[in-house]
C-alpha cells in the first residue's frame, strides 16, 4: 500500500498490516474536536437559509441547496434541536431547553458540530454579539 493511501486512511493502514500505529502517533493526527470544528456552542446558530429540513419518520432529511449536499438525522431529539436553533440565545440554551444533561452533552455537541462543519447550520448573526 501507498504512503499516500496510507496517510489517507489515517493511519489504518498500519493496524490492517498488524503494526498498530503508537498512542503518540494516534493522538498527533487526532485534532480535539474544538480545533477541528468552527462550531461554538455558545453562540447561536439557526438552519441555514439554504437549506430545507424535512420530517420524516426515521428522523429527518436536511437538504442544502447550495452545495447539493443531502443529510440524515436519525435522532428525533437532534432534530427537534435543530429546529428550535433560531429561538435560543445560543445552542447551549437550545440544548437546555432540550433536557440534554451533562453526560449526554459531549454526543449532541459533536453532532451540533458536524452540521455547523457542513454548513447545515450557521450562526445566527441577529443573536450572536461580534466583538468591536
Amino acid at each position: 500500500m501507498s504512503s499516500a493511501t496510507s496517510a489517507a486512511l489515517g493511519g489504518r493502514a498500519a493496524a490492517a498490516t498488524g503494526s498498530a500505529p503508537t498512542p503518540s502517533s494516534a493522538v498527533e493526527k487526532t485534532p480535539p474536536a474544538a480545533a477541528a470544528s468552527g462550531f461554538d456552542p455558545a453562540l447561536a446558530w439557526q438552519l441555514n437559509s439554504k437549506v430545507a429540513l424535512r420530517p420524516e419518520p426515521f428522523g429527518a432529511l436536511l437538504y442544502h441547496f447550495g452545495t447539493r449536499k443531502l443529510s440524515f438525522l436519525k435522532n428525533l431529539t437532534v432534530v427537534d434541536i435543530v429546529g428550535s436553533l433560531a429561538e435560543h440565545s445560543s445552542a447551549d440554551a437550545a440544548l437546555s431547553a432540550a433536557g440534554i444533561n451533562a453526560a449526554q452533552r459531549p454526543l449532541y455537541l459533536q453532532a451540533l458540530g458536524a452540521l455547523a462543519d457542513s454548513g447545515m447550520i450557521v450562526r445566527h448573526a441577529e443573536l450572536t454579539e461580534v466583538p468591536a
